[in-house]
Parts: structure tokens; sequence; C-alpha cells
């Protein structure tokens, strides 16, 4: 038991995710937050933005553009597994009994949404977290078109990755120091997710 809670608090530490495993463990992190359904609480937002800090502050040593480059391929790669998976095989999570690793709010929760802005949730969703991973799924679920999926899907990486590493890399060079302060950079992006994912499920809820 002890040890299945070491490895969660690992797994939810950005920290240590990037001073051991580096690169290779940020890239299968965001493989699989961006479309596996059982992956949703994996870290995401923070995980970026720290990585490009990281890379700023040399403490990981990849450039910025191999940085970019694998984790916005990660990313894309990761939603369109989801998509295929929704595409094939989501018609069976419909009939899915909840679980620790499934909940089945979070695809009500994310068709609702995904009902309401169409494809732009597919670029909506990368900032938000649950709903990013659900998306692609829920898009292959509703047989959306390949080259429609493939716009958006690069569009909205393109942007999540972009803004985050890019953020954090600059802000890495620019305030070294701030790398001494990574606990507060997490509450601070825990924070907005808590109040993103809460006030969109109290919305829903409403409605």
């Amino acid at each position: 038991m002890d040890k299945i809670q070491e490895f969660f608090q690992f797994i939810m530490s950005s920290k240590d995710i990037i001073q051991t495993g580096g690169l290779i463990a940020i890239v299968l992190i965001v493989f699989a937050e961006n479309g596996l359904f059982f992956a949703f609480f994996l870290p995401g937002d923070y995980l970026l933005f720290l990585a490009g800090m990281f890379g700023g502050t040399g403490m990981l040593k990849q450039p910025l553009n191999v940085l970019l480059v694998s984790i916005f391929m990660a990313a894309v790669l990761g939603s369109l597994t989801g998509y295929l998976f929704g595409r094939f095989f989501g018609s069976s999570l419909n009939n899915r009994k909840d679980s620790w690793f499934f909940k089945k709010e979070n695809i009500d929760a994310t068709r609702e949404y995904f009902d309401k802005y169409g494809p732009r949730t597919l670029i909506i969703s990368r900032f938000l977290p649950v709903v990013r991973t659900f998306a692609p799924i829920l898009a292959g679920l509703s047989k959306m078109p390949y080259s429609n999926f493939l716009l958006y899907n690069v569009i909205g990486g393109g942007l999540w990755v972009g803004s985050l590493v890019g953020g954090g890399f600059y802000a890495g060079q620019t305030f070294p120091w701030l790398i001494d302060f990574v606990q507060y950079i997490v509450i601070f992006f825990f924070g907005i997710t808590t109040f993103t994912v809460v006030s969109g499920y109290l919305k829903t809820k409403k409605k």
C-alpha cells in the first residue's frame, strides 16, 4: 500500500517527474493525459509550464524547439489515440460502470460542452483539465470527420503547448529564481484548475 501511495505521489509531483524522468516522462504523461480516459488525473497544465521553466533555467538540457516539438507531438498523438478509441470503441463507455479511474459524469459533462461549442471544444478543452482528456474521445464517438478533428487537434495542441511551455521557458530565463518557488506555481495552477472544473460542474448542474 505504501508503495502505491508513493507511486501516485510521484506521478502527481511535476517537479519530481521532470527531474527524474526528464523529457521522456513528460512526453509519456502528456500523451496519456490527452487521450486515455483513465489518465485524466495526471498533471497537465503545470507540468508543461514547469517543463518550460526547467528548460529555461537549464535543468532540462533540451533546447526550446526540442521541448516544443516533442510535447506538441505527444499532445496531438495522445488526442488522436483518444479520437480513434472513441470512434471504434467509444460506445462501450456508455455502459461502463463508474470506478476510481472512470466517472460517467466526466463523459456527460464533456458531451454537453462538446454539443454547445462544437469543434471549437477541441481547442478550448486543451486548457480545461478532465475535459481535455474526454473531448477527443467524444469527437470520435460522434464520428467527427478526420480532417476536421486533425485541424482542430493541431491548432489546439499548438496553442496549449506553445503558450505554456513557451511561457515557462521565458519565465525560467527571465526570472530563474522562480524555480525555488515551484510549489507555489503548482498551487496557482491547481487553484485555477479547481475553480474551472468546479464552476463548470456547477453551471452544468444548474442547467
